[in-house]
């Protein structure tokens, strides 16, 4: 051992001069990448700020927001665990990155390490003529006959856990029950069952749920692909919930085979695949890309993503807001009540849903305070020109921010107002390009149409059938990350039945 360290000793001060020589190149790097734009001068050695990130999320992004906003140019920049990144608050600047998402400018990631957790040939990473072929064949799961469709099923979910709720609530009183994983669970049997319908078993169902939980906990985790971390716990849940969206697809196929009518998303989308399958067998063709079982799992697993956590984040904000303004619960009931009453035991059709006009503005006032997915992240694939006298370095991780474009532009934006959204005022449409919680560009969200339905049924039903009492605290809607955002304190109510009885409702 003594002789190992004499060895070793007289290099010990290169070492160190080697260690301090690649911090000083890194810091270098970061300024000669920074140049004169709003950040930190010094950053941490590797791991940049990104233990601020992780501890407070909400704060982070206060923080740069600010400083792209004070300093005028409407951008700022960061070091987070070995990249550079750019966060973007001004609106236009925003669409100029959704404008440009293509192989030799922007490539949209979704999340910051999303490649490592969902795999490099998911619909959120492809681009061009590839990208477009699966639009096209994604565009028959949104018609308003498979929307209908969506609703009946959605109802469904929505009043079971809505029951749910008032029992435990009234077990658990006078103490309020946290709402957060009890909106999670809703959105996610609502998305089993529109998704991919009969094909997921019942016995299947828990183990889906405990897999989707442990994929969620792994989105909030650093990147440390070791075994027993979170992010390795992660990616094996995907794996496992691709499998089983893979065997859906399959289920589905053989049912369209027989040209059966649709009765959930992956039947409208393969009836047009069976027969493309069918014609490429026929003319000893191979199987048309985009078709395949693991393929659809893949997107159906994307779509689930799309779907599960933007949708909890905006119920539970509907209930936050909805209780701090009484006079827009007031409305809601009063429009809900001239158009669909419970004792029918009826479902909301697809025309009455369209008549609910104050309880859409709501549920689009509802996305546009508090947009679910805060930031949409693009990696730079080329030095970008953002400004005039500024190009993002290639490489950069790039934060375009939908939350901070919907506090732009509108009237009053900092206050919650459904009446924007009226035919009188038509701030949806004026002030169109500040309305980003749905993205823009190529990767706009092709189920919008969907995901407000989910929200305007909820508010509908959430109001009518139930009477609640959110048990407020301080720092209570502080914006939380999980890994959308949603109040602190998980939305803590109290729940009681406000009609007489709960509808009867079936498909």
């Amino acid at each position: 051992m003594n002789t190992l360290l004499a060895f070793l000793s007289p290099l010990l001060p290169f070492a160190a001069s080697l260690v301090f020589l690649l911090l000083f190149l890194e810091q270098i790097s970061y300024l000669k990448k920074k140049r004169s734009v709003p950040g930190p001068s010094l950053v941490l050695p590797f791991v940049g700020n990104a233990i601020p990130l992780v501890r407070n999320p909400a704060r982070f992004w206060e923080i740069q927001a600010s400083l792209a906003k004070s300093s005028g140019v409407g951008f700022s920049v960061n070091y987070i665990a070995g990249n550079f990144i750019v966060f973007i608050r001004d609106t236009e600047l925003s669409h100029k990155i959704f404008a440009n998402v293509r192989s030799d400018a922007m490539n949209l990631v979704g999340h910051p390490f999303g490649k490592k957790l969902f795999g490099e040939d998911n619909l959120i990473y492809m681009l061009g003529q590839k990208h477009k072929d699966l639009r096209r064949r994604i565009a028959p799961n949104f018609t308003p006959k498979a929307l209908s469709t969506y609703t009946a099923l959605q109802q469904i979910i929505i009043l079971k856990h809505l029951k749910l709720w008032e029992q435990k609530s009234s077990e658990s009183s006078p103490k309020p029950i946290p709402l957060r994983y009890l909106a999670r669970d809703l959105n996610l049997e609502t998305s089993q069952m529109v998704f991919v319908g009969p094909y997921l078993a019942e016995k299947v169902r828990e183990k889906f749920r405990v897999d989707y939980n442990i994929f969620n906990v792994g989105l909030m985790k650093l990147p440390i692909d070791l075994p027993g971390t979170g992010f390795r716990n992660a990616k094996l849940a995907v794996d496992r919930l691709v499998e089983v969206l893979a065997d859906c697809a399959e289920k589905s196929k053989t049912k369209m085979k027989k040209e059966e009518e649709p009765t959930c998303l992956i039947d409208f989308w393969m009836q047009d695949t069976v027969k493309e399958l069918e014609a490429a067998a026929a003319a000893g063709e191979p199987e048309p890309v985009h078709t395949s079982n693991f393929e659809l799992g893949l997107y159906l697993f994307d779509f689930l993503f799309a779907a599960q956590d933007a949708s909890t984040s905006s119920l539970l904000w509907a209930v936050s807001l909805l209780d701090s303004h009484p006079e827009v619960i007031d409305k809601v009931r009063e429009e809900v009540k001239s158009i669909w009453s419970p004792e029918s035991d009826t479902l909301i059709s697809s025309e009455q849903l369209l008549e609910m006009k104050y309880t859409q503005a709501v549920a689009r006032e509802v996305v546009r305070y508090r947009a679910p997915a805060t930031v949409v992240p693009h990696v730079a694939a080329a030095d970008f020109p953002l400004t005039d006298s500024y190009s993002i370095p290639k490489g950069a991780i790039v934060f375009p921010s939908a939350y901070e474009s919907s506090f732009q532009g509108f009237v009053e934006p900092e206050r919650f107002d459904p009446e924007r959204f009226s035919e009188e005022r038509q701030e949806d449409r004026i002030f169109k390009r500040n309305f980003l919680a749905f993205g823009a560009g190529s990767h706009q969200c092709v189920g919008q149409r969907y995901a407000l339905n989910q929200l305007v049924l909820f508010i509908a039903m959430f109001c009518t059938l139930l009477d609640f009492k959110r048990h407020t605290s301080d720092g209570c809607d502080e914006i939380a990350f999980n890994p959308t955002i949603c109040p602190k304190d998980d939305c803590m109510l109290s729940i009681s039945m406000r009609c007489p009885r709960f509808p009867n409702l079936s498909t």
